[in-house]
């Protein structure tokens, strides 16, 4: 049973639409083609928000670039109920597929296989003025449900894997059966991005400015940045968002901040670049935007996107939290980290009645990257 589909063009007629603890002790070496890109989801809602409120007529063209997954179809009954408080929860990952043009880009082994290094939890509150982001650490051990991939094919449950296996294991459905199953909510859309598409968004965009208060260099993510400001092109922004060694304690937590930043930058740099006055910008920034998304089946069309991201345009980087789901050390494995259940508890709890996350849901696990990127 297939869930993937392909949206038909919409018509031209005005779319207006669980390490021994301790910090500096994660060095197990990986490729650094595995890292998950994430901002350009957000991005892509961004572009479309400027798109669907100035030129909407040019979207009718790119809805055959959109791909999605059905997951409602494939998930069933079987899910936390949906809280209709007028609030939303959308999951965003980035995979580190090997094919394509990713491979490239990345580096590592076409293995037929993929994983999701970067999970974000989006909560918008509502009335759509401000919005929670929650990310998940893909190394964190977690009891992964069983679940049913889009082919039809169930996975048995496994206890103590990490976050990032259920993704590699079944897909999306998986991925978001997991999430809902850690935090008890229903997550009401699912977004995910190619790193490919990320590194030409930045490009299309002009490049992105951030200020850096050290130096940060990583010859693994081809990133090499002194201290002050910058305007990242794509391959810079890439590297910066991909680096783990290059700056904090060598951790995904580490890694985790400076993506956290850049969304923020990034944020910024969406509201400000000049496409109303350049059509051909606006056209190529949607045109790579809806190539670098994969959605759920209820965004799998232009004018879902363009209605979806319209109602998140009130949003801008002084009105988004972020913070990483609270984790501590794993005191048997260097390279793993666990959940602080009560702190977590908080979080979700938070999110659920549509309330701020509190200050004390932190974790004793930091990454200890805090500051050192902003926009």
């Amino acid at each position: 049973m297939s869930a993937e589909s392909m949206p038909e063009p919409i018509p031209k007629t005005g779319a207006q639409e669980p390490g021994r603890g301790g910090r500096g002790r994660r060095r197990k070496p990986r490729s650094t083609g595995r890292k998950a890109l994430l901002a350009t989801a957000w991005t892509a809602a961004g572009v479309l928000v400027l798109g669907g409120a100035g030129a909407g007529y040019l979207y009718f063209k790119l809805n055959g670039n959109l791909h999605s997954v059905d997951i409602n179809q494939v998930l069933g009954k079987d899910r936390p109920t949906k809280i209709d408080n007028g609030s939303e929860n959308i999951l965003v990952l980035g995979s580190d597929t090997r094919a394509g043009t990713n491979k490239k880009l990345g580096g590592g082994t076409d293995d037929g296989s993929a994983r999701s290094d970067t999970a974000m939890i989006v909560h918008v509150y509502e009335g759509h003025k401000k919005a929670s982001v929650v990310s998940i650490p893909r190394d964190t051990l977690v009891d992964r449900p069983a679940c049913t991939d889009t082919k039809g094919t169930t996975h048995p449950a496994a206890n103590a894997v990490m976050f990032n296996e259920a993704y590699s294991t079944g897909g999306a459905t998986c991925a978001v059966k997991s999430v809902e199953a850690l935090t008890g909510i229903r997550m009401d859309h699912y977004l995910e991005v190619d790193f490919a598409g990320f590194q030409k968004l930045i490009d299309d965009l002009g490049g992105v400015p951030v200020t850096t208060t050290r130096a940060i260099a990583d010859p693994q993510s081809h990133l090499d940045l002194k201290a002050g400001t910058h305007t990242l092109d794509g391959q810079q922004a890439l590297g910066l968002v991909r680096t783990r060694h290059g700056v904090g304690d060598g951790s995904d937590l580490g890694r985790i901040q400076l993506q956290q930043a850049f969304v923020k930058a990034l944020l910024g740099q969406v509201k400000n670049v000049g496409v109303f006055s350049d059509p051909k910008k606006l056209y190529d920034l949607a045109d790579t935007a809806t190539k670098a998304v994969t959605t759920d089946s209820d965004l799998g069309s232009v004018n879902s996107l363009v209605d979806f991201a319209d109602g998140l345009k009130g949003i801008d980087a002084r009105h988004m939290t972020m913070v990483t789901m609270p984790v501590r050390y794993d005191p048997a494995n260097p390279n793993r980290v666990l959940l602080e259940k009560s702190k977590a508890r908080l979080v979700w709890d938070a999110l659920r009645n549509d309330r701020p996350i509190p200050a004390s849901a932190k974790g004793t696990a930091t990454g200890e990257a805090g500051g050192v990127v902003s926009g």
